[in-house]
């Protein structure tokens, strides 16, 4: 379980000159399982049509089940490094919105995590299904 008392905005300096920054993304809300985000559609997230880049959609899934993933462990001892991740495009998102993201854990173990990605519309409809499997290594000491 995610530790309580992780507020979104602890979030802020793991995404500080890296691609989370670039694509502004923004944590949202943090539970006990899952962990929210939101990017804008706009000149730094869309393709030639002026539509989400499914590149995108998959920097925001990602991102969500990255860090989810490293505040499972003991950042001390351990780190997180994604194995595999897929993503289903299942409906487009214009420029001047936004996508949200939720990612809720399906496997905590000793060695890999998987969370479930889904990312929807300002209206809460499903735009992209992804899924990502992280492996949990231990620091070399």
């Amino acid at each position: 379980m995610i530790p309580a008392g992780i507020k979104p905005e602890h979030l802020v300096s793991m995404g500080k000159n890296t691609m989370v920054e670039h694509c502004e993304i923004e944590f949202t809300e943090v539970g006990s399982d899952y962990l929210c985000a939101k990017m804008p559609v706009n000149s730094k997230t869309v393709q030639p049509m002026r539509m989400l880049h499914g590149g995108a959609s998959v920097v925001l899934a990602e991102t969500l089940g990255s860090v989810g993933a490293h505040l499972l462990v003991n950042r001390d001892t351990h780190y997180c490094v994604g194995l595999e991740v897929n993503a289903n495009h299942l409906r487009g998102i214009p420029e001047g919105q936004y996508v949200y993201g939720k990612a809720t854990i399906l496997h905590a173990g000793k060695t890999t995590q998987v969370w479930e990605i889904k990312l929807q519309n300002a209206e809460g409809k499903l735009t992209c299904v992804s899924r990502i499997t992280m492996a949990v290594l231990e620091k070399v000491k």
